[in-house]
C-alpha cells in the first residue's frame, strides 16, 4: 500500500480548553483521574499520497500531538495521524466513527474513505453518509510520529527455515530474534513502555475531545476488537456505538492467543488444501486434501534447497498462502499460483504475492504492544516445547512461524502487563461479529467478548471461514451492521449467541470458473492489506 504523507499542522495540545480525563496509571490501566489533557482542535488539510493512485479520495488528514506518557500530560509529545472523511447527510448526522483494522500495527489512516466505499459497495451508503468516518494510525504506526521501525531488513527474503530441523536452526532464530529485541530497545526504548493498548486507547480519546464530540461510534476488526473494548472499559460515557468484528479473546491475551491461532489455522489450512481437491480439473494439485498437502510440503522442502524464483524459500511460501487461511477470498489466486509453479515450473504467480521486505513497521508495533500489553513466558524451553507439543500433534502449518512472529517479545527490555480487565458498566448496546471458522480469531473470541459486555448482543456467521467478514458481501451481516449504526437497532437478546447468519456459499466456496485469480484477490483484501490480529 502506497505509504500517506501528512502535510498539515499538529493540533496544539497544552493546559486549558476542553478536558479529557486520563489514567494515573499508564502501564496498570487504571481510570482515575490525572492531570488532565487539552485539545483545541485539529487543522485538517490535504492527505498528500505517494505514487499514481490516492487511495484517499475526498478525506483530510492532520497530525494530532498527545503525550508520550499519560501519567506526564505536559511531558514528551509524539502525534497521531488521522484522516476524517466527512458526513453528506447533515439531517441525519450520526457523529464520528472511528475505523482500526487491526494489527496491532496495521495502519487505519486509508480507512476513513475505505469504509464509506465498503458500506457504499454492499447497499448501505446512506449510512456512510450519516458520519464523520476517523481513520488513524495508531501511537508508532505509519504516518504517526515517530513510526517505529527497529530493523527495516528483518523479514527480508530468504530467511531462515521456520520449522527447525536441528538445535542449530532454532539457535539461529534465536539468537535472530534477540537482536530484534534489543535494536528495539536501543533505537526506542523511550517509547516502548508507552505502547500499550490502553495508551492508544486514551490517544482515541484526546483525539475525541479534539474533535469536539461527546462521544464516539467505533468500528473494530480483527485486533481492533480489543481496542474498541479498551477504549470502552477506559471511557464507557464516551462511546456512542460500537461494531467489532472478528474478536479477540479476551482471556488469552496475548501468549495463549498464538497457540489457538495455530489449530485453528492447520483447520483453514486443509479446507482450503480440500478445496484445491475438489478443483483438481483446473489446478492439478491432486484430488484429496492429503494429496495436495502432500504437493505443498515438497514444494515447501524443494523451496529450502532451491528457492522457488530465486526469492521464495519454505517461510516465504508459507507466509504467502497464510492469506488462504485467513480469507477464503484468497483460495482462487493462490491455487492458480501454486499450480503454475508445481505444474509448470512458472514462478510467477508466487512472486506476485511475496513480500519482498525493506519494512518492518508493521512487525515493530505488533511486538511492542503486545509485549507492553501482557505478561509473557521469559523462559525460552516454554515456547519451544508448547510449539514442539502442537507439531507433533499435527498442527505443522502456522506452528513454528507463529513462534518467530512474536519470539522478540521473549527477549523484550521489560516484562509487560498486567493486562487489562475488559468491561465497564454503563455501556450502551454493542454489536459484535464472529465468524465460527475465523482462523486469526477463532470462534471462542467472540462468545468470551460478548460475556466480557454484557450490553452487547452476538452475531455469528455459521461456517464463515474469512475472518473479520463484515461488508464482504453477506447480507445478513451488512444489514445488521448498517441497521445499528443508522439507529443502535439489535438483535434480540438470548442465551449465547443472539442471531445467526449463513455464511453465503459463493464467497465461503468459490468457483474458480466464475471467478478470475485476479479479480479473486482483489475481493479477498476489500482493497486493503490484511495482516495477523
Amino acid at each position: 500500500m502506497k505509504r500517506i504523507v501528512i502535510v498539515t499542522a499538529a493540533v496544539a495540545v497544552a493546559a486549558g480548553g476542553t478536558a479529557a480525563a486520563v489514567s494515573t496509571s499508564a502501564s496498570a490501566g487504571t481510570t482515575s483521574a490525572a492531570d488532565p489533557v487539552a485539545a483545541t482542535g485539529i487543522a485538517w488539510g490535504k492527505c498528500q499520497v505517494t505514487g499514481p493512485n490516492d487511495p484517499m479520495g475526498k478525506a483530510e488528514c492532520a497530525q494530532v500531538a498527545v503525550p508520550l506518557d499519560y501519567r506526564k500530560p505536559n511531558g514528551r509529545k509524539i502525534s497521531i495521524a488521522v484522516s476524517r472523511f466527512k458526513h453528506t447527510d447533515t439531517k441525519n448526522y450520526q457523529g464520528v466513527l472511528f475505523v482500526n483494522p487491526g494489527g496491532p500495527g496495521a495502519s487505519g489512516l486509508p480507512y476513513a474513505p475505505a469504509l464509506a466505499r465498503w458500506l457504499g459497495g454492499v447497499g448501505h451508503a446512506a449510512t456512510a453518509a450519516k458520519y464523520d468516518i476517523i481513520g488513524f494510525d495508531p501511537r508508532g504506526v505509519g504516518s504517526s510520529r515517530p513510526a517505529l521501525t527497529c530493523d527495516p531488513h528483518y523479514s527480508d527474503p530468504i530467511r531462515p527455515d521456520y520449522v527447525p530441523g536441528s538445535a542449530k536452526e532454532e539457535l539461529a532464530w534465536i539468537a535472530k530474534s534477540k537482536k530484534y529485541a534489543k535494536d528495539c530497545a536501543k533505537k526506542f526504548g523511550w517509547m516502548l513502555p508507552h505502547m500499550r493498548t490502553t495508551d492508544a486507547a486514551r490517544d482515541i480519546e484526546t483525539i475525541r475531545a479534539a474533535l469536539g464530540q461527546q462521544k464516539i461510534s467505533w468500528y473494530g476488526f480483527s485486533y481492533g476488537t480489543y481496542f474498541g473494548a479498551t477504549y470502552a472499559t477506559l471511557f464507557p460515557k464516551r462511546v456512542k456505538r460500537m461494531v467489532l468484528d472478528g474478536n479477540v479473546n479476551p482471556k488469552t491475551v496475548w501468549y495463549d492467543s498464538q497457540l489457538e491461532q495455530d489449530k485453528a489455522f492447520e483447520r483453514n489450512i486443509k479446507a482450503w488444501w480440500a478445496w484445491t481437491a475438489k478443483w483438481d480439473s483446473v489446478y492439478h494439485l491432486g484430488t484429496t486434501e492429503k494429496a495436495v498437502e502432500a504437493q505443498y510440503y515438497k514444494a515447501r522442502t524443494d523451496a529450502k534447497k532451491a528457492p522457488i524464483g530465486g526469492k521464495i524459500g519454505p517461510d516465504e511460501l508459507d507466509d504467502i498462502v497464510l492469506n488462504a487461511g485467513y480469507n477464503t477470498g484468497y483460495y482462487i489466486p493462490y491455487a492458480q499460483a501454486l499450480s503454475q509453479w508445481i505444474n509448470g515450473k512458472d514462478a510467477s504467480g508466487l512472486l506476485d504475492w511475496l513480500n519482498t521486505g525493506g519494512e518492518d513497521n508493521g512487525f515493530a508495533v505488533y511486538n511492542a504492544v503486545q509485549a507492553a500489553d501482557a505478561k509473557w513466558p521469559r523462559n525460552w524451553s516454554k515456547w519451544h516445547n508448547d510449539a514442539a507439543k502442537l507439531y507433533k500433534q499435527g498442527y505443522r502449518f502456522n506452528t513454528w512461524s507463529n513462534v518467530w512472529y512474536n519470539a522478540p517479545i521473549a527477549f523484550w527490555p521489560f516484562q509487560g502487563g498486567p493486562k487489562l480487565k475488559l468491561g465497564a458498566k454503563g455501556l450502551p448496546g454493542i454489536l459484535i461479529v464472529q465468524s465460527t471458522l475465523d482462523a486469526a480469531t477463532p470462534v471462542a473470541g467472540g462468545l468470551e467478548m460478548h460475556k466480557t459486555l454484557p450490553s452487547s448482543r452476538l452475531v455469528e456467521e455459521v461456517g464463515g471461514k474469512t475472518h473479520a467478514n463484515t461488508l464482504n458481501g453477506n447480507a445478513c451481516l451488512d444489514d445488521k451492521v448498517a441497521a445499528y449504526l443508522d439507529s443502535g437497532a439489535l438483535p434480540r437478546s438470548h442465551h449465547g449467541p443472539d442471531a445467526y447468519c449463513k455464511a453465503v456459499p459463493e464467497l465461503n466456496d468459490p468457483d474458480p470458473t466464475a471467478n478470475s485469480a485476479k479479480a479473486a484477490g482483489a475481493i479477498a483484501g476489500k482493497d486493503l492489506p490484511i495482516g495477523r490480529p
